[in-house]
This record gives structure tokens, sequence and C-alpha cells, in this order.
């Protein structure tokens, strides 16, 4: 066995025909020295971390687990210490009496293995698990059951401004609800919800859009955890019968995360949203918001005209401010001024000016926009068009020559032309100043570990049809360690884009209807929000499930 193990991972992949030598030379002369081959050529797309497991399972005879089945004895908790699982990256499994079962990403990391054996004085064997698998349950079973413990022992009494309890960084309370920050941000949670029932506090968290119980809290223990977030936020702990907005800068595991907060009294208590905004995965690229090529040029060509309006509309939550975002970054030189009114500022961004709307002082989305156009701006971008005050000085804005980028509330590209002209503004601005419209909406991405290919169903068929499309096969995850088996992993967007030519421009100022407008677009061959995502579905990276779940035949 230990003649096997010898072996390096580069020979045990080529050898396996994951990898070409081609690719193993590639990632040992880019890869940084500190870095594992491994997780270099996952980073790359060269494999998936399920092929790494599977060729280490097969050729080193090292058993893959899924550490959910697992009910982890506390005792082996105290056995190997959580700094030591931390920094080797091990989970304890079982024991047997003088053998120790482990888990770990990298089973020949033999530094990691002989140093749990020297703190342990067991006999070590090894299993192996998916990185995320493993780094989900380290933080659930050292820091999470730890901060839970401590916390249920302290009694809950009605918290104060000043108590030590919710404001000393090591009291339980405080541990615990970093605990549930940091748990969230691990299993890729885009938002975090404290709710409040009648007999206990709940923690779900949104994953992939979609939410999750993750565990109930005591009822005693409500009071305690909304005054730490509160604190956390800024807020005021003493008024719970309004809502309240505020914000959290912090770092979860080297990495710099922003928290939106948003309370809301109910009649069980303050319902406490955190939305996480992870700095170090925001959108920079346009290439990577999951356009097709078709799309990608339309955009681009869009943006990059002088000026005019571009609207990216859709539900909230469907991803428009990271797509203006990346619109944004692909727009930023250095002779360039770009300025922004948002509500609030998502992600800041470098070498761009950022105005915060204050409602309570009269910064409004237009009187901010006004300010801005005394700036000398190139590009303008506005957080949302809520109102006819802020659409007309946008108008304005984009017939004076800038460029002008914003967002609207609404289901598809076409109706946003119809609620302008519902807002109030005359149809010849409409269709002087707009330069296209994009509606977008998110989708869960099928797990690439996992994902596997299967015969389409007979509805599966019709809809195809219905849609201009053809399918024999689609691909479908069979759910993993890495996708929490769930079958999908991440997100990508679907897209409607509505260019505004001459055509468009001349059925807006003769007042056309919303299915003239559709029957052109038909015509000149631009997909839908439905056949966007169904050709995603045709390319393997979705399903036909979640593109129903946000769009609809027209």
């Amino acid at each position: 066995m230990r003649g096997t193990i010898r072996k390096r991972l580069g020979d045990l992949l080529t050898e396996a025909g994951v990898i070409s030598n081609e690719q193993l030379d590639y990632a040992l002369k880019n890869k940084s020295y500190d870095e594992k081959l491994g997780d270099f050529l996952i980073r790359e797309n060269f494999i998936t971390e399920q092929q790494l497991i599977e060729v280490l399972e097969f050729q080193l005879g090292i058993p893959h687990i899924n550490l959910n089945q697992y009910a982890i004895d506390p005792e082996l908790l105290q056995l190997v210490p959580a700094e030591l699982a931390k920094r080797t990256k091990i989970m304890p499994i079982r024991r047997d009496k003088n053998k120790l079962f482990i888990a770990m990403a990298d089973p020949m990391d033999y530094f990691a293995i002989e140093e749990v054996r020297m703190a342990t004085g067991c006999q070590i064997e090894t299993s192996i698990a998916a990185k995320d698998d493993l780094y989900r349950t380290i933080t659930k079973y050292y820091d999470l059951q730890e901060s839970m413990e401590a916390a249920l022992s302290d009694l809950g009494v009605t918290p104060t401004e000043t108590q030590p309890e919710i404001t000393d960084e090591d009291s339980p309370i405080v541990r615990l609800v970093n605990q549930i920050i940091a748990n969230g941000v691990a299993q890729r949670a885009s938002d975090i919800h404290f709710d409040p029932q009648e007999t206990d506090f709940r923690v779900r968290y949104r994953v992939d859009g979609i939410l999750k119980t993750e565990r109930s809290l005591p009822k005693h223990m409500q009071s305690m955890i909304t005054a730490r977030i509160k604190i956390m936020g800024n807020l005021n702990i003493t008024e719970n019968r309004i809502p309240q907005d505020g914000r959290i800068k912090s770092t979860v595991n080297f990495k710099p995360v922003d928290i939106r907060l948003s309370t809301l009294p109910t009649v069980y208590g303050e319902k406490i949203v955190m939305r996480i905004l992870d700095l170090s995965n925001a959108l920079n690229d346009i290439s990577k918001v999951g356009f097709t090529k078709r799309n990608e040029e339309l955009f681009r060509k869009m943006i990059s005209r002088p000026n005019g309006i571009v609207l990216i509309t859709g539900p909230t939550g469907s991803g428009k401010s990271s797509t203006l975002y990346a619109a944004l970054n692909n727009l930023n030189e250095e002779g360039v001024n770009i300025i922004t009114v948002e509500d609030p500022v998502e992600y800041q961004l470098e070498g761009i000016n950022q105005i915060q709307v204050k409602e309570e002082v009269g910064l409004t989305f237009a009187a901010g926009l006004r300010s801005i156009l005394r700036q000398d701006p190139d590009i303008v971008m506005i957080g949302e068009i809520r109102d006819l005050e802020t659409a007309e000085i946008a108008v304005r804005a984009s017939l004076t020559g800038h460029l002008v980028l914003s967002t609207l509330h609404t289901n598809s590209a076409v109706e946003s032309i119809s609620r302008l002209k519902d807002m109030g503004v005359e149809p010849f601005l409409i269709s002087s100043s707009l330069n296209g419209v994009m509606a977008q909406r998110l989708v869960r991405r099928v797990c690439r570990d996992c994902g596997r290919p299967s015969p389409a169903t007979e509805r599966e068929k019709e809809i195809f049809a219905e849609a201009g499309f053809k399918v024999e096969t689609v691909h479908r995850g069979l759910g993993c360690p890495a996708c929490s088996h769930t079958g999908y992993r991440g997100r990508l967007a679907i897209h409607e884009i509505l260019p505004v030519d001459r055509e468009i421009k001349d059925l807006i100022l003769q007042r056309g209807s919303i299915s003239e407008i559709r029957d052109y677009m038909k015509q000149q061959g631009y997909p839908s929000l439905l056949q966007d995502g169904l050709q995603k579905v045709l390319d393997g990276v979705t399903t036909t499930e979640e593109v129903l779940r946000v769009a609809t035949f027209d």
C-alpha cells in the first residue's frame, strides 16, 4: 500500500488519462509554490473535484465518503483540537480502539497524517472527502457547535446596549453570530434569514436562490442574537417597532465580506435578513455573466455607444446589479468620468465615483442625478428608475451626450417600454434616448461534478418543440457532497435583449403595442428569455425545471 501511495498526484492523473502530459507540465510551471497541484487543476477547469476523488479512490484504494451521513462523536472533537483540524484540513469521523478514521481532501498529505498521528497517539486510517464538504463540516462541528453550546449555557436576559454578552468579542453570543455568518459564507449563501417563530428562532440560508433551514435556536436566545446583530450594523437596539437598515463590513476566513442588514417587526419579534456580498466574488467581467456569443455582442454594442440609455430589467435578486457592475468595469478607463447614484452602494469600485441615496436628507435618485450632471460625467449609472422625475432627468442626460445605465423592475425587455410610458415619459423621448433593454433572470447551474446526461421526458420534448428546439438528452445533477446533494452548484444568467433599432424607434413613436414589438423581435431572431434558457439546457449547463421556474411562454 505504501509503495503505491508514494506515487505523485500528477503521475496518477496522467496514467488514468484524466489530464494530458501537456496540461501537467503547464500546471507545474504556472502554479504558485505553496498551491497544491490538485487545487490548481480544478481552478483551471482541467479536472473536476469529483474526477480527482475518483482517481485517488481507484489508484490508492482509499475510500471516498460523504460527511453528511456521519454523526460525529463530540469526544473526537476533544481528541483532535480545532486548531489542528483547521490547519491540516482533516475531520475525525470515528474511533475504533486505537484506530482513528479521518476524512481529508488530500490523502497524499503525509505531513498532516503524521501530525494527527503524533497529536492523538492513534493509528490513522484515511478517507477522501470533497473539499467544500470538509470545510462545511469542520465549520459546523468545531465552530458552530461549540458557540451554540456556550451560548445555550448563558441565560437569556433582556439585552442592553452596554451588556458585555453582546459587545465583548469573546462572549458566546458574539461567537455564535460570527459562526452563523461564517457558516453562511462557507455554504456560499447569498442571504441569511433569522426568522422568529412562536416557539423557536430559525436560521435559514439562501443558497443558489433556494432557502433552506439550517437550524432552530431556542426562543430565549432571540433577543440576545437580535441585539448583537443590530449592534454590528450600528442600528438602534431599543427600537423594535419600525424596520431598520444597516451595513456590516467584516472579514470571514481572510476574505472581505460586506453585509446589508434589514430588520422587520413581525408578530413574534424582529425578522432579520442579511444579504452577503462576497467582495472576492464580485463580477468584474462581462464575459462571465453567462451571455451567449450573440447576446454578448449585442450587449457590448449597446454599452459602447457614446450616449443613450441602457436598461437592465428583472425582479429583485435577478443579478441586475452584478451585470451593471460588470458593464461599468468594462467601461472604466482613465479617460472616462463615471458617476453612480445607488441605493444602497453594493460593491465599491476602484476609480468610479459612487453616491449613496439618503432620502431622509433629501438626497433622492432625482436630486443626486441633477447634481451629477454638473460634475462633467461621461457615463452615469442610476441604481433604479423609480419615478417620472428620475426617468425624465435620465432621458435628458442621455440626450445631452451621456451614456446612462439603469435598472427597472419589469418582467420582460418589451414591458420596459410600456413601463416608461406608464410613468409619463413621452414616446418621442423614449424612442430618441433608448439604446436597448435587457431582461435577466438567474437559474441554478447543473453541478459539474455529478451532472450526467439523461433522456428528455415527453413533457420536455413538447416544451422544446413549442419553443422551436429539438431535444433528446438533457443534463441533470445526481447529487454529491460538492453540491450538498441538490444536483446544482452556482448560478448563471439567462437573457432577453431588445436592441432599439430604427424599426423599434418607429414602433415606439407610433405607440405600437407590446405584441407588435414582440413579433418584430421574433422576425429578427432575438431569443426570448425562455428560448435563451432552453438553449442553455441544450448546452448542458442548467435544467428545464430551472428555466420554467423563472421564464414563461409569451
